[in-house]
């Protein structure tokens, strides 16, 4: 049996709705600019006639249950809120084709992909990479997941709210590249496999938040989620 300098992180999961056992989370993937409403609040339309979908990673010991609460991070002054359906992987696939791509669903959650805006659009605009915007401890929040086994959302509102008031309103069937489209086109780069989960992209609406705020969302047919800002470290 292996012997280690010190103990290696714990597995990170998540709980999934009616069952005991937890989803135990390979990769977090999350795709760049999938509302176009969002991708023009951002300076960067998109024209799908003409560009692939984009994806960036985070680490996943960034990830935390809905429900927390995190501290306020460190060198930002834009701390930013991005509201999402997420797919959880529950089969492998590599090159997978549209038509197939709902076998490698096996449910979804909904989640919040936090963002130090001020960091990530100074290394936009830089051409650096978004790690230090982006790849945030306690910034990659997720609710329980919820089994729908090769069901592929097609619709569905998509919201969140600060303090009660509403910032992010939308729908599932306003997303540039669709639940089948994004695991297609993902499992090009990547052998997808258990565990792996894919944030689809935000609606119009981001925002920043402060210490004390409290931040709920929903996506319809799959859950709700709630974050608490708490103060700065």
């Amino acid at each position: 049996m292996a012997q280690y300098l010190f103990n290696p992180p714990e597995v990170q999961s998540l709980p999934i709705q009616g069952k005991e056992e937890r989803f135990p989370i390979n990769r977090l993937f999350f795709v760049g600019r999938n509302y176009h409403a969002h991708a023009v609040e951002m300076g960067r339309p998109v024209d799908k006639s003409v560009e692939r979908a984009f994806y960036f990673t985070k680490s996943r010991d960034t990830l935390v249950d809905s429900g927390a609460t995190v501290a306020y991070p460190p060198e930002t002054q834009n701390y930013h809120f991005e509201m999402e359906l997420v797919i959880a992987i529950g089969k492998p696939g590599f090159r997978v084709q549209e038509d197939k791509a709902h076998e490698l669903i096996y449910g979804y959650a909904t989640g919040l992909d936090m963002t130090r805006r001020d960091l990530q659009l100074v290394a936009r605009d830089k051409g650096r990479p978004w790690d230090t915007g982006k790849d945030i401890e306690q910034g990659s929040v997720c609710s329980e997941i919820v089994p729908m086994e090769g069901k592929v959302i097609e619709s569905g509102e998509i919201a969140l709210e600060v303090n009660g008031v509403t910032k992010q309103k939308s729908d599932v069937n306003k997303l540039i590249w669709n639940v089948r489209e994004i695991i297609a086109d993902l499992s090009l780069y990547y052998h997808l496999q258990p565990g792996d989960l894919i944030y689809t992209g935000t609606p119009e609406g981001v925002g920043a938040v402060v210490p004390g705020d409290k931040i709920t969302g929903h996506v319809e047919g799959v859950g709700q989620i709630e974050l608490t800002i708490g103060a700065a470290e």
